[in-house]
């Protein structure tokens, strides 16, 4: 099973929207990376995100080309400051591969303690935008499994 972590792409200020959508650059960002991962040949049955406007605006972008025909939802506990554990557990049960679209530092910190225990190891850094596939090993089942970074991708490295 893999799991697919994206941090929501470049919002606006809080000045210019207190709801924070998307920037027009984020809006390019995730378009272009939903648009990569399409070509690679990424498939996902299942996208979640948080309830934050952007994410959401995030996840719309990615459904169509990832994973056409699928409803996206809306799950709690994905906002920057959230508890990880939420998360880990509902990803131990699930048996489809499963794109989450939420926030930094909380991207940053489930994917180290999926991988190594520590949410404080800093295994990746999530750009607005960036997405890390992650899979789980079927055979160790403490904590939900044991999770491999596959990769890590950030808009920037996908040019303008």
């Amino acid at each position: 099973m893999r799991l697919y972590l994206v941090r929501h792409g470049l919002a606006t200020t809080k000045d210019e929207n207190p709801d924070r959508p998307l920037s027009g650059q984020g809006q390019k960002d995730v378009a272009r990376m939903a648009s990569f991962l399409g070509r690679a040949g990424v498939r996902v049955p299942r996208v979640v995100h948080s309830e934050l406007l952007r994410a959401q605006q995030t996840a719309l972008a990615f459904a169509p080309v990832i994973g056409p025909g699928r409803i996206v939802e809306e799950m709690k506990g994905l906002k920057p400051s959230s508890r990880l554990d939420g998360l880990v557990e509902a990803a131990a049960v699930w048996t489809e591969d499963t794109m989450v679209v939420g926030h930094d530092p909380f991207m940053s910190r489930v994917t180290s303690f999926l991988t190594c225990g520590d949410p404080n190891a800093g295994v990746a850094a999530f750009d607005p935008g960036a997405v890390a596939c992650l899979e789980r090993d079927p055979i160790v089942t403490d904590r939900g499994g044991h999770w491999t970074l596959m990769w890590h991708l950030s808009p920037v490295l996908l040019g303008a």
